[in-house]
């Protein structure tokens, strides 16, 4: 397998809450989620969560070649817990949580599941692009962010709007009439958007966090297909390079409103023989 990976944090001297890794035949990207600045009932935070449930998970994909990609999730999710349940409140609210995704090969497909609003491109040989994401937490979303969205990115007001949006985010969060993550109960695994696609007509998977995908869906730069031809003829750095150029260029979400100026930015692109 062939692999192109870049992640970099939303800026240099900030954790990076996405991670990535692959391995042969498998693949994971995460995007950490918490509260800046508030408290989680976590004493380790959203980067230690999102790097640990996804060595677990990546592990876990190898190594359990029998368990569904669900169910390697889940059981990702129960042995994080196990690690920082002692001694870190997992029923807080706000404690941290990640979008998943994971690929994996097995039995002449790539299955795969999406968890969250992360993407995963499936570009096939016949060069038709498809994509994979959760869009749940952006439909739930919608509805509560319009007060975020009229006040300038990194203002006091906005940041006051953008703290009742995630607390209200957060009474949503891993329930039917919300949206699911991956945090601290198992269950979420089970609820993951999944399915598998034939390797004969794959020429490549693209996974990437919304950092990256704000070029097409808060941005509006670039179709999907223009998304992928680009990572395809330059890789993943040029995607990132044009998504901190747009963030740049409207610091204070006048043009673009977003709940952050910067964020995280992650893609990995599988190429497939």
């Amino acid at each position: 397998m062939t692999i192109a990976l870049v992640s970099l944090p939303a800026t240099p001297d900030a954790p990076n809450e996405d991670f990535a890794a692959a391995s042969p035949g498998a693949a994971v990207l995460l995007d950490g989620a918490g509260v800046a600045g508030g408290r989680t009932g976590c004493e380790h935070g959203v980067a230690w969560f999102s790097s640990t449930l996804g060595g677990v998970l990546l592990g876990t994909l190898v190594a359990q070649p029998g368990l569904s990609l669900a169910e390697c999730l889940g059981h990702a999710i129960r042995t994080v817990r196990s690690l920082h349940e002692g001694d870190c409140d997992l029923r807080h609210p706000a404690s941290p949580t990640s979008t998943v995704i994971a690929a994996r090969v097995r039995a002449g497909a790539l299955e795969y599941v999406v968890l969250g609003d992360s993407a995963l491109l499936l570009a096939s040989r016949d060069g038709t692009v498809d994509v994979v994401t959760d869009r749940r937490l952006d439909e739930v979303g919608k509805q509560l962010r319009g007060p975020v969205d009229a006040l300038p990115t990194g203002s006091p007001e906005h940041a006051a709007a953008l703290a009742e949006y995630r607390s209200a985010l957060t009474g949503l969060r891993n329930r039917p009439e919300g949206f699911w993550i991956a945090g601290p109960d198992p269950e979420a695994a089970q609820h993951a958007l999944s399915g598998s696609v034939s390797l004969d007509s794959l020429a490549s998977v693209v996974l990437m966090s919304d950092g990256a995908t704000r070029l097409i869906d808060r941005f509006e730069l670039a179709t999907w297909d223009e998304l992928f031809a680009l990572v395809a003829a330059s890789g993943p750095a040029e995607v990132i390079r044009q998504v901190r150029d747009a963030e740049a260029e409207d610091p204070a979400g006048q043009r673009w409103p977003r709940g952050k100026a910067r964020d995280d930015a992650t893609v990995l692109h599988w190429m497939l023989p």
